[in-house]
């Protein structure tokens, strides 16, 4: 009999039973690294649209946050289990996307802020999710456009784009006045160091080792407590106002949430225009492009294996369908959430049930609002300390991908100039400014699409090196290979 401190061996398959008490902590541990994620981009745009805590929409936002939880916990669990062709079955956790940030901002400023912008971006989301559902049903012939090169740039991409938000984090927040303290540095170092801890000082307790994450961001919180008993939890900036300090835990807000909201269908008025709808199609391409990234990476860095055709399809369908099933309920576009790939290519935990009592964890933070809040709460240093090397684990991953073909002079020509010009470009997005708009609304603000963009274009005009191994042969060959 299993001592039980050692984790299920079911935690690694994805489709196997594994224990309750086992599959809740890991669950949980992905909601808490998507948490704030989830949040943000929502609050952001519906910011710019007039839509805050401090304005007569106050209400609104409330609202549609309690809808965001929802939301993304039923659109992962389609992920998950699948209807249909909806849903690749793969171990994915769904949110809502901070990539259409840049484009919705755009957006809201085109048609002068307020409601009714905010209408027409959840009415071009509808279109747009239904136009990456179709390209998903026709993903297989473009697969040739996708190889392990490609799809490894694009998750390399993806990991060095996300590590300055972690470290942003661990920092303090970038709102932060007391960023980079000392306090926030400690406390990040601190759930960094439990977390390494568990994963690599106790070897012999499967569970701890798995639930690395959950265990630091739980320490976490208990020291940030801790430091409000005995610190002082304000302080004055160099423009004399005082403020919070970012470690702080702000249990007023929970508080002051409720126990029980039933989410409502449609919060604003959905509308059609040109304007929305053009950029925001644009840009379901992209997140497409993404979504396949991240279902590779995750196939790589959790079952060590290339995705197949089915599951990259039926991910991108339910990335598509799933961003116009959220714009109902006033969402911004979902997809998958890259910090949770990280998760599973840390920790190997793939199997589905254990994320499913995470999904249905965030569809209960969407009825209940006090769990939503006790979760909302936590300090951005304590997320700071396991983002880090989440976000790290996807860099991994992505050279794990690129490396699973020989590394010829074809290949390193595309890592190298997808990386130097594409990223470099998009991470560095001033130097953009004189760009027409187009053009700077899909490339700049992040490095992964211009990335993407030179990995795939490079890829097509490149001529095949004749050691590349045959396509045709490339899966099978790659399963077998990476097999440990």
């Amino acid at each position: 009999m299993k001592h039980n401190n050692e984790l299920s061996s079911a935690a690694y398959d994805f489709y196997a039973k594994m224990p309750l008490s086992q599959a809740i902590p890991l669950g949980l541990q992905h909601v808490l690294a998507m948490f704030v994620g989830n949040l943000t981009p929502l609050l952001i745009i519906a910011g710019a649209c007039g839509i805050s805590a401090g304005s007569e929409f106050a209400d609104l936002q409330v609202e549609l946050l309690q809808n965001a939880m929802l939301v993304a916990g039923i659109v992962t669990l389609v992920q998950l289990y699948a209807i249909g062709p909806i849903g690749g079955k793969v171990p994915i956790i769904m949110g809502t996307s901070s990539g259409f940030i840049g484009v919705f901002n755009s957006v809201a400023a085109t048609m002068g802020g307020g409601v009714a912008a905010y209408g027409a971006i959840m009415g071009a989301s509808i279109i747009g999710g239904l136009f990456e559902g179709v390209l998903g049903l026709f993903l297989k012939p473009l697969r040739k456009f996708f190889p392990s090169v490609v799809t490894g740039t694009v998750v390399l991409s993806i990991g060095l784009s996300l590590i300055s938000v972690g470290i942003n984090s661990f920092g303090g927040g970038n709102n932060a006045t007391d960023f980079g303290s000392m306090e926030n540095m400690l406390l990040a170092l601190f759930v960094l160091a439990v977390i390494l801890i568990c994963k690599h000082g106790l070897k012999n307790n499967g569970f701890a080792n798995s639930s690395a994450i959950l265990i630091g961001i739980i320490a976490g919180y208990i020291v940030a407590f801790i430091m409000g008993q005995i610190l002082p939890t304000t302080a004055v900036g160099a423009d004399g106002v005082e403020y919070t300090k970012a470690w702080v835990l702000n249990f007023d807000k929970v508080a002051q949430a409720s126990w029980f909201a039933v989410p409502s269908l449609m919060p604003v008025k959905i509308s059609f225009d040109a304007r929305a709808i053009v950029p925001v199609m644009i840009m379901f391409i992209v997140t497409a492009v993404e979504t396949v990234g991240d279902i590779s990476g995750v196939m790589e860095g959790g079952l060590g294996r290339e995705a197949t055709d089915s599951e990259l399809s039926g991910g991108v369908i339910c990335d598509g369908l799933g961003s116009s099933f959220a714009a109902l309920f006033g969402v911004l576009a979902n997809t998958s959430f890259s910090q949770n790939v990280g998760l599973v290519t840390m920790t190997k935990v793939v199997n589905r049930f254990a994320l499913a009592t995470g999904a249905v964890f965030l569809i209960l933070c969407g009825l209940f609002p006090k769990l939503g809040a006790l979760v909302s709460i936590m300090p951005q240093p304590v997320l700071g300390g396991a983002a880090v090397m989440m976000f790290s684990s996807i860099v991994i991953s992505g050279i794990q991908l690129i490396t699973k073909e020989p590394m010829t002079p074809r290949n390193l020509s595309i890592v190298s100039v997808a990386l130097g010009v594409g990223y470099g470009m998009g991470a560095n997005s001033t130097i953009l400014a004189n760009a027409p708009q187009a053009l700077q609304l899909i490339f700049g603000g992040s490095g992964i699409v211009p990335a993407a963009f030179f990995a795939i274009l490079l890829n097509i005009l490149l001529p095949k090196d004749n050691k590349t191994v045959p396509a045709d042969t490339k899966d099978s060959d790659a399963i077998e290979s990476t097999n440990e």
